[in-house]
Formats: structure tokens, C-alpha cells, sequence
């Protein structure tokens, strides 16, 4: 059988302070690289921002653009009757 071996003995090298030891800051690299990114989206996002266009809701329903697909149907009234359900790839 296997002598049992002392906690000294399975020491693999001489006791290192924290600081040392490469797998901690392996382990701390992570979290300090998420920090530091979001802190940089941060600032992309705050530096980045788009001007916010103020138009009136009437404007802006007859100015929608003529490729978009139609998904709902036309409101009431709009002199629009060439609308047709979009179809479904999953056909019961």
C-alpha cells in the first residue's frame, strides 16, 4: 500500500507569496479584462451617441421607407387593398 504522505511533503516547491504565483493572476486577468472593456464600451457609448431626431408621428408614418416588407396589415382607410398575409416557412 501507499505510505501516507505529510502536507509538507506534497508541497511541490518552496511556500511563494500570492503575488508570485502565476495562476492567480491567470484567475484575476478575467475579471480585471471585463472591467476594463466594459469601461471602454462605456465611453464608445457615451463619446458615440447618435443626435436624437425629434419628428412628429404623422411625418414620420408617410415617410416609412417603400422596400420594407409589409408585416401587418394597412390601418383602415389608407386606399390600400393590395395587402396579402406574409407566409410562413412553417406551412401546417
Amino acid at each position: 500500500m501507499n505510505a501516507p504522505t505529510s502536507p509538507a511533503s506534497r508541497e511541490s516547491g518552496p511556500n511563494l507569496p500570492w503575488w508570485r504565483v502565476g495562476m492567480v493572476w491567470f484567475a484575476l486577468a478575467g475579471p480585471a479584462l471585463v472591467v476594463v472593456a466594459s469601461i471602454v464600451t462605456a465611453g464608445i457609448a457615451v463619446h458615440g451617441a447618435d443626435t436624437v431626431l425629434r419628428v412628429a408621428p404623422d411625418v414620420a408614418a408617410t415617410q416609412a421607407p417603400a422596400s420594407r416588407p409589409a408585416t401587418t396589415p394597412p390601418p383602415a382607410g389608407s386606399g390600400s387593398a393590395t395587402w396579402t398575409r406574409p407566409t410562413s416557412r412553417f406551412a401546417h
